[in-house]
């Protein structure tokens, strides 16, 4: 086999640029397969705003940090093509989490690997209307936030993969949607793309004035980011709300934990529920919302946009990009 390339952790970054100090791209010879793993030609790979806690040394987080010199990991999509388990057999088309590697070796159980449905038009809907973003969002939309129809739903880093899923869901089960996003070009797409009621660009409004006008406050609140775009919301909640938190964006590049919300008080001055929740805890119910996410994909009620960067070397582009809020929609790497 032919040298491969891939991503290696060496230090610990600061801040969401610069990647290229932490992280160094590397060259070696396959490894031959232990018994169980599974060998894996990369298509694609997801950036996903979580990982960025990995590369941290903070040991409260919802993962053990990667340890230094470790291949970098994340979520792929790719061909089996060596396999030591008969339940992955060569030409399988798999989504799990491996390395960012032109080739992953993986154990399937401890990647969540799965083959997946090889005729879906488009391949990269596994991480997009198909992928772990969407069961993110219908679970923290449907069960988390328990939903209805009628009522407001805020939704923050609205324009990304997982927040337009979440407006969309939120749509489909009768919601009214308010996406929060940063820019008039985001606000845009919402209006006219995943079709919310109200968009509000956090860096050019008064989010907390903007959300005030809503009658009767909002009754749940789907957060990716934290920090001031939550405390923001907190006040305008209805009574007995409900605050879905599945990402902390704001303060994954902290190496130290941070305070919590300014607006704590409002939690108990409005009788909210505020409930986190990791989509790594959901994994084996994948087979349960697959059916209803197809349907809806193929009936044009959920759709993504996808931002896709080609080549392993421009990888730290892609995730950099993610980071910083230079996306709409899903960021990709194509392999």
């Amino acid at each position: 086999m032919t040298d491969i390339r891939f991503w290696r952790l060496d230090r610990h970054p600061e801040g969401n640029t610069n990647f290229a100090q932490a992280l160094t791209l590397c060259t070696e010879e396959p490894a031959p397969l232990h018994p169980g793993e599974v060998r894996i030609a990369v298509e694609w790979l997801s950036m996903d705003a979580g990982t960025r806690m990995w590369m941290s040394p903070r040991t409260d987080g919802y993962q053990p940090p990667l340890p230094l010199g470790s291949k970098m990991v994340g979520l792929v999509l790719g061909r089996v093509i060596e396999s030591k388990d008969p339940a992955f057999p060569v030409g399988a088309l798999v989504r799990g989490f491996g390395q960012w590697a032109e080739q992953a070796i993986v154990s399937p159980q401890e990647a969540g690997l799965e083959v997946v449905d090889d005729t879906v038009s488009d391949p990269r809907q596994h991480f997009g209307a198909l992928g772990m973003n969407s069961w993110t969002a219908y679970v923290g939309v449907k069960e988390v936030a328990a939903v209805k129809k009628g009522e407001w739903l805020a939704v923050s880093a609205a324009a990304g993969a997982t927040g337009s899923l979440a407006c969309q869901i939120g749509r489909i089960l009768g919601a009214k949607v308010v996406g929060i996003a940063g820019g008039p070009e985001k606000c845009r797409f919402l209006i006219d793309e995943i079709g919310v009621d109200m968009a509000i660009d956090y860096r050019n409004e008064d989010v907390e004035a903007r959300l005030g006008t809503i009658e009767g406050g909002i009754n749940a609140f789907f957060d990716n980011v934290g920090g001031p775009i939550l405390d923001a919301v907190l006040p305008n909640m209805a009574h007995y709300g409900r605050v879905a938190i599945c990402g902390m964006v704001a303060g994954y590049d902290n190496d130290k934990p941070l305070p919590g919300p300014a607006r704590f008080d409002q939690i108990l001055m409005r009788r909210l529920r505020v409930e986190g929740f990791f989509i790594p805890d959901f994994l084996e119910r994948g087979a349960e919302f697959m059916p209803q996410l197809r349907e809806w994909l193929d009936a044009g009620k959920l759709t993504m946009r996808f931002d896709e960067t080609q080549g392993i070397e421009n990888v730290l582009t892609a995730y950099e990009r993610m980071l910083t809020g230079k996306n709409m929609g899903k960021v990709l790497v194509k392999l």
